[in-house]
């Protein structure tokens, strides 16, 4: 390769946090670029006195390289967050690929061994943005995908992936793995028309909101090798928070199939049915909880006579900082709330207005708001 190679010394037994120190040498600090081939490591520290113009991170198949003129995500088996490309040109940075409190762990490995045919019902911008994730992160090549949908412009759009598109449901419904990504109200006449093709090796995840398990198992002619997923909109960015559950007939090889479908493009977590409409109202519908936030802070910031870019750019950094804390500290919200309000200071007279005003309770009423509804959409 093109890389300054560098020795490295690190444990290589699985850990939650390793240092790795690079030895400063002249070929070092001359260097451009380093490449950095972890085995089992699943987040380590950088130091150095050097300032790099890109890192690359190797393991087995799963390469990924970032640098000033290109943002990608380290995904799946090693790292699951997308990193601003700030965050490698600075003398000392983290990369974390699993903390305390985030995603459960999906290895890529075996999947991207076994080649499996992805096929998507709909092809509208989750379906586009899960495909992505699934080529950059190398879980699935684009000529082992197909996606059908009503709409040219639609299936345009994924071709220009690299992906096969159709007009026919029948052809995704021959795939490994179908992705059911249409509108809720037409799953069951879609799952109708392709059940006469499905293999009982097939597993069918379903993204739509609102349908049980049971109802897609019905509707697939009682197919029982079934995944109930509720991702959010930030799969469109690669950085989904979803939540999984499984029909009967699912494996252990199933669940670490969908597992790792969606590590590719995010955070998933594996919970029983009962709780999937919990996960509605908190991640599924959570994101425009935020985006209300993120337009207030602004907002605030405007009143006080911010111009309106400054304010709206230092409130969404100020959100994607605090996440950023809570997912690599592990600490505590309140904990870090703490760190950062002193006695009398500005920070707690801000806390006291927001109490107040019952934000606090304002969002746990809007998680169960959702929840609640989403409770009655299935029963629809």
């Amino acid at each position: 390769t093109t890389h300054t190679q560098t020795e490295v010394s690190a444990h290589q037994h699985r850990m939650s946090r390793t240092s790795v120190v690079f030895q400063q040498s002249k070929a070092l600090l001359r260097a451009t670029s380093i490449a950095f081939f972890p085995e089992t490591l699943k987040s380590c520290n950088i130091s150095t006195q050097s300032t790099f113009k890109s890192v690359s991170f190797f393991r087995a198949h799963h390469i990924r390289t970032l640098n000033k003129n290109h943002r990608t995500s380290f995904s799946g088996f090693l790292l699951q967050r997308k990193f601003p490309v700030n965050e490698f040109k600075s003398r000392s940075f983290t990369c974390v690929g699993s903390s305390s409190i985030g995603g459960e762990d999906y290895s890529i490995e075996e999947i991207m061994a076994t080649e499996k045919t992805i096929g998507f019902l709909g092809a509208g911008q989750m379906c586009e943005a899960l495909a992505r994730g699934f080529i950059e992160s190398g879980v699935c090549q684009a000529n082992k995908m197909v996606a059908t949908d009503i709409s040219p412009e639609r299936r345009a759009v994924l071709a220009t992936l690299g992906i096969s598109t159709t007009e026919c449901n029948l052809e995704v419904g021959k795939s490994d793995v179908i992705f059911v990504a249409v509108k809720p109200n037409i799953v069951r006449s879609v799952l109708q028309e392709i059940k006469s093709v499905i293999s009982p090796n097939t597993l069918i995840v379903s993204i739509a909101a609102g349908l049980t398990l049971s109802t897609l198992m019905e509707a697939a002619g009682g197919h029982t090798r079934v995944v109930r997923v509720m991702p959010n909109v930030a799969t469109l960015v690669g950085q989904t928070a979803a939540a999984m559950c499984l029909a009967s007939g699912c494996d252990e090889a199933d669940e670490k199939l969908a597992g790792a479908l969606f590590a590719s493009v995010g955070v998933i977590h594996k919970v029983d049915e009962k709780l999937l409409d919990a996960v509605t109202g908190l991640s599924g519908s959570g994101p425009a909880y935020v985006f209300v936030m993120i337009e207030a802070l602004a907002d605030g910031g405007v009143r006080a006579g911010l111009p309106r870019d400054i304010a709206m750019s230092l409130a969404a950094q100020t959100v994607y900082g605090a996440s950023k804390m809570v997912m690599e500290t592990g600490k505590h919200p309140g904990a870090l709330k703490d760190m950062v309000t002193s006695p009398g200071g500005t920070t707690i007279a801000g806390l006291h207005a927001m109490e107040d005003k019952g934000v606090r309770g304002a969002l746990m009423d809007a998680v169960m708001a959702s929840a609640n509804r989403a409770t009655e959409m299935s029963k629809l």
